[in-house]
């Protein structure tokens, strides 16, 4: 366990998580454009800031070592010829092409000190900070177009679980699904090359952000040493997992890989948000996803040790398959709401499923999720509760909000 990174769960004690503490890309939401950015509503800077600290604080009193990714960046980019690199492949990745107002927007970041940087490339640069040199000479200048941003914001930042993902000591830095998150994985992938912690250490990565196909981070849960569960969702491709799953079952040294199909919709955005391990044999889930008879599209992949092919299997029942893969006689899911049936779809709404778990049976939560937490509590789990009202606004709980990057085995 000498590897900055280390996870071999999802329920082992929680030693180092990545964050990120909400910032100014939140005050540049607007009515007009959440759609295209992913939010459903605006949240209040200050408090959503507030309840981040507050979840940071209830990881530290448990023992968790918090990073802030923008700290980590920052750290990466001492070198001025990679902080140089670093945002021009920023925006080469956004809106930009070789106009006249790309230039002005490398010097104008240029201009900053290294950690302002980083705020301004997350907090987006909006058309009235800087203008066009030499004023409006083209066509696109000149007309009236009232969207604001030469950089878009990145509000989805804080839910740092999704543009990369730790499995085992390697980790994937994602494909993200949507535009509006696709810059996210370029984070990681200076802090992983280029930040001291991380750089002198040959760190294998599973997959990678120029790849065809899309992955996000809170589809993937690692069960145990031997076993990953994906979700094929709206933002994960069952291209992609196959691919991964090439990697963890070659050099990977896991044994198999579980594909879990969910609907494809807005609240069901990633597989965390409707089911995660809490327990060694307990879990929470949203009934909805199983279909009137408790069953689902599930895919069991594993090496052909005869041939070296990958296999897949399918089946349908998610509780044996759980049993089989953690070798356990029986399995617990705790359906969110308790499994009534308004219940269960407002909390699973404001992430009542979506479960930090910081050691075997200690989990985090949001507080509005009462009817869930209570439910946890009944069958033994210690819940830490913490604030989400205004975090909650970007469809996304304690789980979505974390990266850890080093757990003990449970």
């Amino acid at each position: 366990m000498d590897s900055p990174l280390y996870i071999t769960s999802e329920i082992g004690k929680l030693n180092t998580v990545l964050l990120h503490r909400p910032g100014e890309e939140l005050e540049n939401l607007t009515p007009e454009y959440l759609k295209e950015l992913l939010f459903d509503d605006i949240p209040y800077l200050k408090i959503a800031q507030e309840e981040h600290d507050a979840f940071a604080k209830a990881l530290k009193d448990n023992g968790t070592e918090v990073l802030y990714l923008d700290q980590l960046t920052t750290e990466a980019l001492q070198d001025p010829h990679i902080r140089a690199q670093f945002v021009s492949e920023m925006l080469q990745n956004s809106k930009q092409s070789d106009r006249d107002i790309t230039g002005a927007l490398y010097e104008y970041l240029q201009s900053m000190e290294t950690l302002s940087l980083v705020r301004k490339i997350m907090a987006g640069v909006r058309k009235d900070e800087i203008e066009s040199p030499g004023g409006a000479k083209h066509l696109h200048e000149m007309l009236d177009d009232s969207y604001p941003f030469y950089l878009d914001p990145m509000p989805n930042l804080y839910f740092t679980r999704d543009p990369a993902a730790v499995i085992g000591q390697g980790l994937t830095i994602n494909k993200m699904h949507y535009p509006a998150r696709r810059r996210e994985s370029l984070f990681m992938k200076y802090i992983i090359e280029h930040h001291p912690r991380f750089a002198d250490t040959r760190i294998p990565t599973w997959y990678t952000r120029d790849k065809r196909f899309s992955v996000e981070g809170g589809d993937i849960l690692v069960l145990s040493k031997d076993t990953v569960a994906i979700g094929i969702s709206e933002r994960t491709s069952a291209e992609a997992i196959e691919t991964i799953a090439d990697r963890l079952l070659g050099e990977g040294g896991f044994q198999q890989v579980i594909a879990i199909e969910i609907p494809r919709i807005r609240a069901f955005m990633h597989l965390d948000t409707v089911f995660t391990m809490i327990d060694h044999d307990k879990f929470s889930i949203h009934p909805a996803i199983e279909d009137g008879k408790g069953k689902m599209n599930i895919f069991v992949l594993a090496r052909n040790l005869d041939h070296g092919y990958v296999r897949v299997k399918r089946r349908s029942d998610l509780t044996e398959v759980l049993c089989e893969a953690l070798g356990k006689n029986r399995i617990t899911l705790l359906p969110c709401g308790n499994g009534d049936v308004i219940a269960s779809a407002r909390e699973q709404w404001n992430d009542g499923s979506n479960t930090l778990a910081i050691a075997p049976g200690v989990v985090v939560t949001y507080d509005r999720n009462y009817v869930s937490n209570q439910l946890m509590r009944e069958h033994g789990l210690d819940v830490i509760e913490v604030p989400g009202a205004e975090l909650g606004r970007g469809r996304g709980g304690p789980r979505c909000m974390s990266m850890p990057l080093k757990r003990e085995e449970p």
